[in-house]
């Protein structure tokens, strides 16, 4: 494939590396304070108690409820190792569908808030494109390691 600038590998290793970054951000901007105090989980409880379909709410009932704590601290440490190990380029096929599921995840929760949607989805296709071309072939530890040949 030709392409200006940079080659086709490259070009998807800079895609992989700008999802790292929107995870890093999404852990960021997060009020850690608020959020492990609670904040966070109090606030997916509403959405889920709300929700049109049943399985969400039973399953955050079920799953999600009885922890928000450990929930609290697997959401943001999880963004946060996603952030990491996409700018790495360290196990990155494993972040790129970790984050497609948990994209796919909130996808599901926030289905009400269209506004959510777009970056849900954007990140969701771009975790996509970057495991189908192999993007972590490319300015990774992954490659520099051998990992994933």
């Amino acid at each position: 494939m030709e392409t200006l600038w940079l080659d086709g590998a490259q070009w998807t290793a800079v895609l992989r590396i700008g999802l790292g970054l929107w995870w890093l951000e999404s852990w960021r901007h997060k009020d850690k304070k608020d959020w492990f105090a609670g904040g966070g989980i109090r606030w997916a409880a509403g959405v889920a108690a709300e929700h049109r379909w049943d399985v969400v709410r039973r399953g955050f009932d079920l799953v999600v409820k009885p922890r928000p704590r450990l929930m609290a601290h697997l959401v943001a440490h999880a963004e946060l190792a996603l952030g990491l190990g996409l700018v790495l380029g360290f196990l990155t096929p494993i972040a790129l569908l970790a984050g497609l599921a948990l994209n796919l995840i909130y996808l599901v929760l926030m289905i009400h808030d269209w506004g959510e949607q777009g970056q849900n989805l954007m990140m969701a296709l771009i975790s996509s494109v970057g495991f189908f071309t192999l993007s972590w072939q490319t300015w990774s530890l992954d490659a520099a390691l051998g990992l994933f040949p």
